[in-house]
């Protein structure tokens, strides 16, 4: 069922504005990317998401093509960000079938919560594999698309190019790392090392054209992340938490990326751009999963009462 415009996007963009263009987003069927991406088809974009369940995957891509007549959106499952062939083989498809890549968005991610004494080494490594190994091996296989599309969407930043943007970067991180949060020592790592990568890259490709930025989404409303790592009576108590005195939108994420990929983000290279309202700023540390710092940890408490958690022990 189509969604209402205003879930997924403000009025302050012209439509349009990305016709012809093609993203490549992988974890686009989660919450947050998918309306990232619906925001990217409703303004012209076709576009290609990913994921481990092929189901799921293929229903998300079937609802976001909803957003605009005509668009085409394809949903390739299977795919393990972790191993460079599965993730190469879902690019090949897609630059066959919509002929290109023009804008990439690193979104898959994996996360639970688990203190450091309880979380294996194999715990650890899943999820650096899955955000730093699975972005890198994104960028690597959708490169050659990218610079394509740089070199053949050049501004100089007085007169906007005809044939609108391309070759741009965004991986999707997070705030924890900036003042760490317990129970999320492996995430944090994890997106610490995202935020360098996309650092590295507008290094290294801004002289080819291409921009690489971070969206760093803070807590966000609705998302399936929220619902797995937090319990439901301790939102509240955390939104106050939340200088704006809410949580995040969908939307505001959505806006964001639509900002980095438009003419307007021409010169915005190698930033991190955060969208939480400042709640990282308030140095929170329980992030609204209700476990109380530092009891929790001198008690050795298992994490209980939230769906994505660990328990397995060293």
């Amino acid at each position: 069922m189509p969604l209402a415009k205003n879930e997924y996007l403000s009025d302050s963009w012209k439509d349009g504005i990305f016709d012809n263009k093609v993203v490549f987003c992988t974890g686009g069927a989660g919450t947050i990317c998918s309306a990232q991406v619906r925001a990217l088809v409703h303004l012209g974009a076709n576009a290609c998401i990913v994921g481990r369940n092929p189901e799921k995957t293929e229903n998300v891509a079937k609802d976001i093509a909803t957003a605009r007549r005509g668009a085409k959106v394809l949903g390739v499952g299977s795919v393990d960000v972790r191993n460079m062939q599965s993730v190469q083989a879902a690019v090949n498809k897609c630059v066959g079938e919509l002929g290109g890549i023009d804008f990439l968005i690193a979104g898959a991610a994996g996360n639970f919560l688990a203190p450091i004494n309880q979380l294996s080494p194999n715990a650890f490594k899943s999820v650096i594999d899955i955000d730093v190994l699975g972005s890198y091996n994104t960028l690597k296989a959708t490169l050659p698309a990218l610079v394509a599309s740089a070199q053949k969407h050049k501004s100089d930043g007085k007169k906007a190019c005809p044939d609108g943007t391309g070759g741009r970067i965004i991986f999707v991180s997070a705030t924890i790392h900036y003042t760490t949060t317990p129970l999320q020592v492996h995430v944090s790592v994890a997106k610490a090392g995202i935020d360098a990568l996309s650092a590295t890259t507008a290094l290294e490709l801004g002289p080819r054209g291409i921009t690489s930025n971070v969206i760093a989404p803070g807590p966000i409303g609705g998302t399936e992340g929220m619902d797995r790592l937090s319990r439901k009576e301790d939102l509240e108590k955390a939104m106050k938490g939340v200088p704006l005195g809410r949580y995040g939108t969908v939307k505001d994420i959505a806006d964001a990326t639509v900002y980095l990929f438009g003419d307007a983000g021409n010169f915005v290279n190698g930033s991190v751009l955060v969208v939480d309202g400042a709640a990282w700023r308030t140095g929170a540390v329980n992030a609204g999963a209700g476990f109380e710092y530092p009891d929790f940890l001198l008690e050795e408490k298992t994490v209980s009462g939230v769906k994505g958690l660990k328990q397995s022990k060293l």
